[in-house]
């Protein structure tokens, strides 16, 4: 029977939207504020590096061409910057393009199924479903760390995608890569283990206090530095956090070869534009701003951590460049209640309710005088 114009696929239908953090216009508007705090979505806190603002400059001018066909040049100095080889790399219109082509690819609707942490990021399930593929989810522990054993219970021989993410969103919590790679080699042969690493940049060294000041050690946490020695693990990453570009949408994903290809053919065309590439190729060469990224994000994270235990909140130790907490237990607020207070000063953090954790707060990381408006404005309330 042929469907109405206006129908749509059974998985479509009642279909959820990706719930993103509000905006500071909206914010703005709603409550007539000229000045408004966003501590919502993750974002770079020192903004946009300067030699990208002048490489975008530079370029403006040619925005009216296409894109070259497969980014050549910007798959070369990422193949330089991770030391591993160009045919590895798959770029995207953001990570979580990359995201969808990994499902639409590995995963056949009705025979193979997903298998993530509950909570994550909520692009995994969201794809899964679109695409019509069983989604298996685990439970976090009570301390949001991961239970390999459980995760690992869900796997079986139909299990053609496991998406975990380090450090994970929202709590912030990290497992040393010995412990991903045990997971990684208990997999059966024809799974991917999927790490999504979108903050990885922010991750403390293992001598160090997870919210002390403490740059990213890829050896302790991270897998990426020794990937050739597996032929089931594909790592993502981004450019939005760390590099300061995520209203350009730009990630990409480091995957076995042969993956690799599949996914460059199937990805649609000129899905990076021109001035996302050249904003990338510009990050990339300002290790200036990066560093200093991470200072300022390490700094504020360990200045928020104790701020916040002085309140009385419960703060999640973080690894990367966002806190989760709870309220004291006495607090006259609820994490809603909370969330629409700090609304109504012009500060935007984010209810993690779309999360499944409605008494959680999660806030970012941002620059000094940002952090010091949101504690200053939350001892307030909290009094």
């Amino acid at each position: 029977m042929l469907q109405k114009p206006d129908q749509v696929r059974e998985a479509v239908a009642g279909f959820e939207p990706y719930s993103p953090g509000l905006s500071i216009d909206e914010i703005r508007q709603r409550f007539g504020l000229d000045n408004v705090c966003k501590l919502a979505s993750n974002e770079n806190p020192l903004g946009v590096s300067p030699l990208v603002r002048e490489a975008i400059e530079r370029n403006a001018g040619l925005a009216f061409r296409y894109p070259q066909s497969g980014n050549p040049r910007l798959v070369k100095a990422l193949a330089e910057h991770h030391n591993v080889p160009e045919n590895t790399i798959v770029l995207g219109n953001g990570s979580d393009e990359v995201i969808d082509l990994l499902i639409r690819c590995r995963a056949e609707p009705g025979q193979h199924n997903i298998v993530v942490n509950r909570p994550c990021f909520s692009l995994y399930p969201l794809q899964a479903r679109l695409c019509g593929v069983e989604l298996r989810e685990h439970p976090l522990q009570a301390d949001f760390c991961f239970d390999w054993k459980g995760l690992r219970a869900l796997v079986d021989e139909n299990t053609s995608l496991v998406f975990i993410t380090t450090p994970d969103n929202p709590s912030g919590y990290c497992p040393l890569a010995v412990e991903v790679e045990a997971f990684a080699r208990s997999l059966p042969g024809g799974c991917l283990l999927v790490i999504d690493e979108a903050y990885m940049d922010f991750c403390a060294t293992p001598d160090e206090s997870s919210c002390a000041t403490g740059h990213a050690d890829g050896q302790s946490y991270s897998l990426l530095p020794r990937l050739a020695e597996f032929g089931n693990i594909a790592v993502l990453r981004t450019f939005s956090k760390s590099f300061g570009l995520a209203g350009l949408r730009l990630g990409y994903g480091i995957l076995p070869p042969r993956l690799a290809d599949y996914l460059c053919r199937v990805r649609l065309p000129f899905s990076i534009n021109c001035l996302a590439e050249a904003a990338g190729l510009a990050a990339l060469c300002d290790t200036d701003f990066y560093q200093q990224t991470l200072t300022v994000v390490s700094e504020g994270r360990s200045y928020l951590f104790t701020a916040l235990k002085d309140l009385g909140c419960r703060v999640h130790e973080s690894h990367s460049n966002f806190l989760m907490l709870r309220l004291p237990e006495a607090c006259r607020f609820d994490a809603g209640q909370m969330f629409a207070a700090l609304l109504e000063r012009g500060i935007i953090i984010r209810h993690l309710k779309s999360y499944g954790l409605p008494e959680y707060l999660r806030i970012s990381v941002g620059d000094a005088d940002e952090n010091r408006m949101l504690i200053r404005a939350m001892g307030e309330l909290l009094k």
